[in-house]
């Protein structure tokens, strides 16, 4: 299944509010997963992002939870297409 890697920034709207940012993730477990997305792991951090989140599904899947938690807008995500070695290797094996 396909890795996506999603950088997280809180918008003002999720900064006001974000004593209640552990429910909202829970929210977004449960509606990824209800759109076939599995989310491996996701880690609040400092720095240039607010949060970093590893999910699994297809690319549909995982653009439509993006856009889904993204119109309720308490963050915008940057996301990256991550791949194993071994996926690495098959890739490099084409060229």
């Amino acid at each position: 299944m396909p890795t996506f890697i999603s950088l997280v920034n809180f918008t003002d709207q999720g900064v006001k509010n974000v004593k209640d940012s552990p429910d909202r993730l829970q929210a977004f477990r449960a509606a990824a997963e209800k759109l076939g997305v599995k989310v491996k792991d996701v880690y609040y951090t400092v720095g240039s992002y607010d949060l970093v989140t590893v999910v699994e599904g297809t690319g549909e899947d995982v653009t439509a939870a993006l856009l889904k938690v993204g119109s309720l807008g308490n963050v915008r995500t940057q996301t990256l297409r991550g791949f194993t070695p071994e996926e690495f290797k098959k890739i490099l094996a084409a060229i």
